[in-house]
């Protein structure tokens, strides 16, 4: 048997909470999984998971033995990463997970550049609105908005999205222009609501010292940034989106702003990772890299003293 992998091998389940998981995230067979968990308990002479047709949990010798397993594991990396410094590049699979709209507008039109630079990691991209565990899902890291109440992650703040508030020409032709945030009320909006949860997210609106939140009475409700903005072209009613994707299209006389004597509450943009896993160089040069995409995009730097 050789012990590191079975050791691996147990991390990953006890991190996705089964077998069937942590075999998708390992890319190995369920039953490959299952024998090397079994082998390295029979080794060991103790019990790490209590299995049930429903679901497994570790052991308090499990637990133990997971904390030490990870320790191991972590100083095996950097023995390995401190041998190989002299390449040129990091080399292996990273999964990384992002929003539809950061993928399509930043990271992808970006990775000729990410690939020059590390031309030896397999990236595995995810392309989602949805909010995911990474634990749970085996995900390297993740291009997250918002604020953060997942303790369990360690984040690095690289930018915030600034939010404006717009509609077609058409619209504004036809159901007028909005003078205060309460006029909401009388107009059709399209609206986003949360993947995990299925809320509608109120729009906020910030002058000075007064701060409206608004239940925006909503035509339509998607839960995707891409299909947000189609919706918003085709003049299905008023939007709240970032300002670096509305301004372009002002400019090409598609959308107007409106309302523009209000703000909205920033959305800060963090790279997360999860705080007991070891960061790779590929976890680590990747970080690095898309914190200096968004430093180099003028609409979504962080604000510096």
């Amino acid at each position: 048997m050789n012990k590191l992998q079975a050791m691996e091998v147990f991390v990953q389940v006890v991190d996705a909470g089964g077998f069937t998981r942590a075999a998708e995230n390992m890319q190995l067979p369920k039953a490959t999984v299952s024998t090397l968990v079994q082998n390295l308990e029979q080794a060991l002479t103790v019990k790490l998971l209590h299995r049930t047709t429903r679901q497994v949990s570790v052991t308090a010798d499990g637990a133990a033995y997971y904390e030490r397993c990870l320790r191991i594991l972590s100083d095996v990396r950097e023995a390995e990463e401190s041998l190989s410094h002299n390449r040129a590049s990091p080399a292996g699979r990273l999964r990384v997970d992002v929003s539809t709209s950061i993928a399509n507008d930043f990271i992808i039109p970006s990775l000729p550049d990410f690939f020059e630079r590390y031309p030896d990691i397999r990236l595995d991209l995810g392309c989602s609105d949805r909010p995911i565990d990474l634990i749970e899902e085996g995900v390297d890291c993740a291009v997250r908005g918002g604020e953060l109440p997942d303790s369990a992650l360690i984040a690095r703040r690289i930018g915030v999205l600034q939010f404006v508030t717009a509609a077609t020409p058409a619209y504004l032709n036809k159901h007028g222009r909005p003078q205060h945030p309460t006029d909401l009320a009388q107009h059709r909006c399209v609206n986003y609501f949360s993947s995990r949860t299925g809320k509608t997210f109120d729009w906020d609106f910030v002058r000075g010292e007064e701060t409206i939140f608004v239940p925006a009475p909503a035509c339509l409700a998607v839960n995707d940034s891409v299909a947000y903005l189609t919706a918003g072209l085709q003049g299905l009613g008023l939007v709240q989106m970032a300002s670096y994707k509305v301004h372009p299209l002002v400019a090409s006389g598609q959308m107007e702003l409106v309302l523009t004597d209000w703000t909205s509450v920033p959305l800060p943009v963090n790279v997360v990772y999860p705080q007991n896993r070891h960061l790779s160089a590929k976890v680590r040069v990747f970080v690095e890299w898309v914190a200096e995409l968004f430093a180099d995009h003028p609409g979504l730097q962080l604000q510096r003293n």
